[in-house]
C-alpha cells in the first residue's frame, strides 16, 4: 500500500475507534447493567467494568451480522468510499459523544444509520428501501414490544398469588430457552454462526427438545438457588441477565462502528479476518465502557425510573430477547431504545414508577433528531469534501 492509502486507513480506523469508544461510553456501556444498578444489585463502577469485558466478548463472537448489514446493505448501487466512511463515522461519533457528556442517551443505531445513508446518498447511491422497511419495523415495534413485555412480567412478579420461588425459575427457564438458540461463531464452521440447539440437533423436533431440556436445566438451577434464599437468588438472576444483555450489546453495537470500514478492505489485497476487526472494535467498546460509561449508567438507572429487583428483571428479559432477534436479522438497533422502553414499561407496573416524562420526551426528540441530523450532516460534509478534493 502507498502512503496515501495507509493515511486513509489510519484516518478511517481512528474514526471507527472513536465511534466504538462513544458507543461503549453511551449505549452498550451504560444500558445493560443500568436496571441492576437502579435496584442496588451492583455498583456503578463495577457495572462499567463488567460491561466492558462482556461487550468485548459479544462483539467478537456475535458482531458479524450487524457489521455486514451496516457496511453493505444500507445503500444500493455504490459502496462507501474512504472519505465517506470517515465522514459518516466522525459525524455519528460526535453526536453520540455529545449525548454522553450532555447526559442524554443518543440512539446510536439511529445516528450511525442516518450518517451512513446520508454519505451514501451524497455519493450517488440509491436507497435500500426493503432494508429500511425492515429496520423501521424493528425500531417501531421495540418500545411497544419491550415495554409491553416488561410491564406484563413486572405485574406477574408483583402478584401476591405468584411466589418468587415459582415465578423466577420459570422466567429463568425462558431465558435459557432463548440462550439455547443464540448463535455463536465458535459453534459453527468458519465464518458461520451456530446455536447450541443447532449444534446438538439438526431437525426442528430435535432442536425443540434440546431447547426444552436447556430451559428445564436452567429453571431447576434457579429453583435450587431460590430455595437457599429468595432475595439472593433474585439478585444473582438479575446480575446474570445484565451480563447477557451486556454480551448482546457488544454483538449488536460493534457493527455500528465497524460496518462503514468493510468496503475499504475490499479495495486492498491484504485479507483481514473479520473476527480480528470485531475484536478491535470490541476493544474500543471496552475502553469506552471503562472510561466514560458510569455517567450514562447513572442517567438510565436513576433519572428514568427507580426499579426494584423484580421490575429490573422484568426490564432485562425483553431487552435480551429483542437484542438477540435484531442480531439474528442483522438489524442495527439502539440499546438505549431497548432499555429505556423496557425500564419505562417495568416502572409503569407500579403506577407512576418514578418515571420522568420530561426526560422521556427529550430523549425521543434526541433520537429523531440524531437520525435526521446525522443524515443531513453527512450528506453536506461529504458533498463539501468531494467538491474541495
Amino acid at each position: 500500500m502507498d502512503v496515501a492509502t495507509i493515511a486513509t486507513f489510519l484516518a478511517a480506523g481512528g474514526a471507527s475507534f472513536f465511534m466504538a469508544w462513544a458507543i461503549g461510553a453511551g449505549s452498550s456501556g451504560s444500558t445493560p447493567f443500568a436496571p441492576a444498578v437502579g435496584a442496588n444489585a451492583i455498583s456503578v463502577m463495577r457495572a462499567g467494568f463488567f460491561v466492558g469485558i462482556l461487550g468485548l466478548l459479544g462483539a467478537t463472537l456475535q458482531g458479524a451480522n450487524v457489521t455486514e448489514a451496516v457496511g453493505r446493505d444500507l445503500i444500493l448501487g455504490t459502496t462507501l468510499s474512504p472519505i465517506a466512511a470517515i465522514v459518516a463515522l466522525t459525524v455519528a461519533a460526535g453526536l453520540v459523544a455529545l449525548g454522553v457528556f450532555a447526559g442524554y442517551p443518543i440512539a446510536t443505531a439511529f445516528t450511525v444509520t442516518g450518517a451512513v445513508v446520508g454519505a451514501g446518498l451524497a455519493m450517488g447511491g440509491s436507497p435500500a428501501w426493503p432494508k429500511y422497511a425492515e429496520i423501521l419495523t424493528v425500531w417501531t415495534l421495540t418500545p411497544f414490544v419491550g415495554g409491553g413485555i416488561a410491564y406484563g412480567t413486572a405485574k406477574l412478579l408483583r402478584r401476591d398469588g405468584v411466589p418468587d420461588t415459582v415465578a423466577t425459575p420459570v422466567l429463568a427457564g425462558l431465558v435459557g430457552a432463548i440462550l439455547a438458540n443464540v448463535e455463536f461463531v465458535l459453534l459453527g464452521p468458519p465464518d458461520v454462526a451456530r446455536s447450541v440447539s443447532g449444534t446438538i440437533a439438526s431437525g426442528l423436533p430435535g432442536r425443540l427438545l434440546v431447547t426444552l431440556a436447556f430451559a428445564a436445566v436452567v429453571a431447576a438451577v434457579m429453583a435450587a438457588d431460590m430455595r437457599r434464599g429468595a432475595a439472593a437468588g433474585q439478585r444473582r438472576f438479575l446480575l446474570a441477565l445484565g451480563g447477557l444483555v451486556a454480551f448482546s450489546a457488544g454483538g449488536s453495537q460493534v457493527g455500528l462502528a465497524l460496518g462503514p470500514l468493510l468496503p475499504l478492505f475490499d479495495t486492498v489485497d491484504v485479507a483481514v479476518p473479520l473476527v480480528a476487526l470485531l475484536f478491535g472494535g470490541g476493544l474500543g467498546l471496552l475502553i469506552g465502557s471503562w472510561t466514560a460509561a458510569p455517567r450514562m449508567i447513572k442517567a438510565i438507572a436513576q433519572d428514568y425510573s427507580s426499579l426494584g429487583p423484580r421490575r429490573s428483571i422484568a426490564a432485562l428479559i425483553p431487552s435480551f430477547a429483542i437484542a438477540q432477534t435484531a442480531i439474528l436479522l442483522g438489524v442495527p438497533i439502539s440499546f438505549n431504545e431497548i432499555i429505556v422502553s423496557a425500564v419505562i414499561g417495568a416502572g409503569a407496573a407500579a403506577g407512576t414508577g418514578g418515571i420522568s416524562s420530561g426526560k422521556i420526551g427529550y430523549t425521543v426528540l434526541a433520537w429523531i433528531g440524531s437520525l435526521l441530523g446525522a443524515g443531513v450532516l453527512s450528506f453536506g460534509l461529504y458533498t463539501g469534501a468531494a467538491f474541495v478534493l
